[in-house]
Order: C-alpha cells, then sequence, then structure tokens
C-alpha cells in the first residue's frame, strides 16, 4: 500500500516537472507586469491565488488598465475560461471517490496543461495523483507571480511596462497550433481581429467590451463553423 502511495507521489510530481517550468516563466512576466501596472504586492498575489487562471490574468490586468469596471473584467474572464467548466466535467467522470467538495477544489485546480496531462492518462483518476499535480502547477503560478513581483521593484520602468508584450506571445502560444492544423481556426481569428479593430473604431461601447463582443460573436460562429460537414448534416439536418 505503501510503495503504491509512493509511486503515485513520484508520477504525479515528476508529470508536473514539465508544467512548473511552463509556468513560473509566464508567472513571472505576470509578476513584473503588475508591478508595472501600480498595482500593489498583495493585490498581484491575491490575482494568482484566488483567480488562477493563467492568460486570463494578463487580460483582466489589461481591461483594469483600460478602465473597465469589475463586471466586465468577471464577465470577460468567464468567457474566456468557460472551457474549463467542460474539463473539469470530463475528469470528474474519471476520478474515484471524491466529494462534491473535492470535486469543487479539483475544479478550482483545472487548467489548458493540467488537463492535457490528466487526459492523457489511463485508468482511473486517483484523488491524490489529481492533487498533488494542481497543487505543483498551482505552487509554480503563485510563487513566480510573487517572484515576479519582486523582481519588477528591481527593473527599470521601461522594461517593466514593456511585459505586456507577454500577454500576447501566450495567447499566440495558445492559438498558432490550432492556425496550424485548421484554415477555419484562421478564418474565425482574423474575422475577429477584425471585428475587434471595427467596434474600436466605430467606438460606441465602454471601454473594453469590444472584446466580449468579439468573444460572444465569434464563439457564436465557431459553433457552427466549425462542425465538420457530417456532424452539421446529423446535428441541423
Amino acid at each position: 500500500m505503501i510503495g503504491t502511495m509512493t509511486r503515485e507521489v513520484e508520477q504525479a510530481f515528476k508529470a508536473a516537472i514539465p508544467i512548473f517550468i511552463g509556468y513560473v516563466p509566464a508567472a513571472v512576466a505576470f509578476g513584473i507586469l503588475s508591478k508595472g501596472c501600480g498595482i500593489t504586492l498583495l493585490q498581484c498575489f491575491l490575482f494568482s491565488a484566488v483567480v488562477f487562471a493563467g492568460a486570463s490574468q494578463f487580460i483582466a490586468l489589461n481591461l483594469l488598465m483600460t478602465g473597465m469596471g469589475g463586471g466586465g473584467v468577471i464577465l470577460t474572464t468567464l468567457l474566456v475560461n468557460f472551457r474549463h467548466f467542460l474539463m473539469s466535467a470530463s475528469l470528474s467522470t474519471r476520478v474515484s471517490r471524491m466529494s462534491r467538495k473535492a470535486h469543487v477544489l479539483m475544479a478550482f485546480g483545472v487548467t489548458d496543461e493540467v488537463f492535457s496531462v490528466l487526459s492523457f492518462r489511463k485508468g482511473t483518476l486517483t484523488k491524490r495523483f489529481v492533487f498533488l499535480l494542481e497543487l505543483s502547477a498551482y505552487s509554480a503560478w503563485v510563487s513566480g507571480t510573487v517572484a515576479g513581483y519582486i523582481l519588477g521593484g528591481f527593473l527599470p520602468d521601461i522594461l517593466t511596462k514593456s511585459m505586456g508584450v507577454a500577454l500576447y506571445a501566450l495567447l499566440l502560444a495558445i492559438l498558432v497550433p490550432e492556425l496550424r492544423n485548421s484554415i477555419k481556426a484562421v478564418v474565425l481569428a482574423v474575422a475577429s481581429g477584425l471585428l475587434n479593430s471595427f467596434l474600436i473604431k466605430l467606438n460606441i461601447l465602454p471601454d473594453g467590451w469590444t472584446i466580449i463582443v468579439c468573444i460572444l460573436v465569434v464563439a457564436l460562429a465557431g459553433t457552427f463553423f466549425m462542425v465538420d460537414d457530417d456532424v452539421r448534416e446529423e446535428v441541423y439536418g
């Protein structure tokens, strides 16, 4: 029994190594950017410790700097991270003997990278393995955020504020693999950019709300446009 637990702990930490290595630089960039935006260390820490939303934190920080209110920031983060509901629902069917409270805690720790590792693991997932993997990812992100904020205090202002480019690099890293495999994804990405530019030029929406409209419109279009022809015929007749 002890031997099985030890192997499981070792496997969880080994699986977490790539996630840990990938999260720390991005979290450091977020911490540095937070310092440049003028928020406090406590606010920066709570951003990662409570929200724990990766790219959405960069987006939320940028929206706050543009003057968007809290409601708009929350809505945008919800829309960007809505996929996590599906990820958590999928994982909940594979984890054995877990209470509802534990399911909530597990859902909080689900990220794209964590879900990817867990989805490729064969067989039933144990609570121990899932939580150890999520805890490793969480600790990397939170500690990297704090380290970045402290480091930002020693960097020139121009370098600190330039870390905003990390947001676009992170989003591109997520988007490019899909663009390389699907012309439909390219069309939707271009359409989203054009729509956003058009709405900004019209200047009829409050600051930051163009991204919410773009998410809703393009996501709705994608539900039809990205469906395979045979599936579309079956669903829509």
